[in-house]
Order: structure tokens, then C-alpha cells, then sequence
């Protein structure tokens, strides 16, 4: 006879709004907000940049050339909703004007959405405040 998991021992309801998808929606949609300083239609939206660097990023990828290997992957291009890559030489020539200070918001939408989900709870190690790793190298913040 098999019996039900017990209350401890069943999966934590998903949400949807947590999802990876749901969170690189977010950012695209605050990625849109970005003014292009291009000032022009292109056929490389600053969007598309954006997301790419972040795909890069999320990726793991160790350089802007290792990432262009995977500018055709279609798999790649659906996680993280390019229409188009850019190549690493493109990339840099779109980004490089790009005002760190216009990138800040996404992170706070970011946070701000997991924190109302409550998924940062783990997280809180004095008083109040969350420990989060933000890179590989050994930089921690502490955000109340």
C-alpha cells in the first residue's frame, strides 16, 4: 500500500511568479524602459542586448566570444526571449554608453520580487538584514 507523503515531505508549491521565466520577463519588460541611446531604429534592439548580457551572465559564460558560440542556439534565444544576438563586438559597441545607474531599478524589481514571495526568508541572517552572494568571487551584501 502507498501511503501520501506527510505535510514535511511534499514539494513546496510553485509560483509562478518566481519562475525563471516569469523573473527574465520582468527584466525585459524593464530592459524596455531603457531610452536606446541609439536614437534609431536598429536591427539589434538595446533589449535584446540587455537580455543577451544577462543570458551571458545567467550562462556562465567566460567571455563575450565564449557567449557568441551560442548567438544561433535556439534554446538560449527562448530562455531568455532574444529575437536577436548580438555578436561580442556589437554587444560591447551597444552596452559601452549604457549608464550603470539606468540598470539599478531591474535589480531592485528583481528583489523586490522575490522578497514579496517570500523566497529570501532562508536568506536573513541579522537583524533582519539578507546574505546573498552576488558573484563567483567572493563578494557577499547585506541588504535590510
Amino acid at each position: 500500500m502507498i501511503l501520501p507523503p506527510r505535510p514535511e515531505e511534499r514539494a513546496p508549491q510553485a509560483r509562478k511568479h518566481l519562475s525563471a521565466d516569469a523573473l527574465h520577463a520582468l527584466l525585459r519588460i524593464r530592459f524596455a524602459k531603457i531610452p536606446d541611446h541609439r536614437g534609431r531604429k536598429c536591427p539589434i534592439s538595446l533589449t535584446d542586448t540587455l537580455m543577451s548580457a544577462f543570458g551571458m551572465f545567467s550562462l556562465k559564460d567566460p567571455s563575450l566570444l565564449a557567449f557568441e558560440e551560442r548567438r544561433n542556439d535556439a534554446n538560449m534565444r527562448n530562455l531568455f526571449g532574444i529575437a536577436r544576438v548580438p555578436s561580442d563586438t556589437r554587444m560591447r559597441e551597444i552596452l559601452d554608453p549604457v549608464e550603470p545607474v539606468q540598470l539599478r531599478p531591474m535589480s531592485n524589481a528583481v528583489f523586490s520580487q522575490l522578497q514579496r514571495g517570500k523566497a529570501l526568508e532562508q536568506f536573513v541572517f541579522y537583524q533582519g538584514c539578507y546574505l546573498l552572494s552576488l558573484d563567483g568571487t567572493g563578494y557577499s551584501l547585506a541588504i535590510r
